[in-house]
């Protein structure tokens, strides 16, 4: 069973996000806040395995609630409801620790993939957030595609593969599942991939890999 906590401060959005959430039967959600500090509190409480949370939020904002989440309570994997309008949020929200980035008005299965992947120990992007701010943020987008090629260029076709994963959201078991590879192994290819792209975690690496193209269908 995959516990969620689920922070906005628009009692409908929580009650959409809710009812979609409720059609898995794998997924509880074991508490509901309006606003981050609360979110904080009930992270505290409730120890969920995912912290679903709104970004604008009154009291504290959910990227504060992100890092202090992180924070107090490290196992609890935080996934980022967003819109178009906020991607300036997304680097911050990284740096903070988020592993999902998943859009309020998108599909539902993406929302439940999103949960399941950062649950997982994955990263997980909606595919039209990832496109958007991968296209916003930092300039103009052949640039930035030029610029992760070269970034990648120098890892091996094991570590292409992993990172081409990485960018579908898979965790480390299930990357090392669709390559036939033991979790041990894929955990190393996994840390080598994050150090020689210099990044800080699991998304940053997923972004990458769609800038250069390595993901299906980016």
């Amino acid at each position: 069973m995959i516990r969620v906590l689920l922070a906005d401060d628009e009692a409908m959005i929580r009650a959409g996000v809710r009812a979609v959430l409720a059609a898995d039967p794998a997924v509880e959600v074991v508490a509901e806040a309006a606003d981050g500090r609360q979110a904080v509190e009930a992270a505290r409480a409730h120890r969920p395995d995912v912290a679903l949370l709104d970004i604008r939020m009154p009291v504290m904002d959910g990227l504060a609630a992100c890092e202090e989440i992180r924070r107090a309570v490290p196992g609890t994997a935080v996934a980022i409801l967003t819109t178009f309008s906020e991607d300036a949020y997304v680097s911050r929200a990284l740096g903070g620790g988020a592993t999902g980035f998943l859009l309020k008005s998108g599909d539902p299965y993406e929302l439940m993939a999103g949960v399941r992947a950062v649950a997982d120990g994955g990263a997980y992007l909606s595919p039209k957030v990832a496109r958007h701010v991968i296209a916003e943020l930092g300039g103009e987008r052949l640039t930035r595609g030029t610029a992760a090629r070269a970034r990648t260029a120098g890892l091996t076709t094991r570590e292409r593969e992993v990172l081409a994963l990485l960018g579908e959201g898979l965790s480390n078991a299930a990357i090392a599942r669709r390559l036939h590879l033991v979790e041990g192994t894929v955990k190393g290819y996994v840390s080598a991939v994050l150090d020689h792209l210099e990044v800080g975690n699991r998304v940053q690496a997923a972004i990458l890999a769609y800038e250069a193209g390595l993901v299906t269908g980016a």
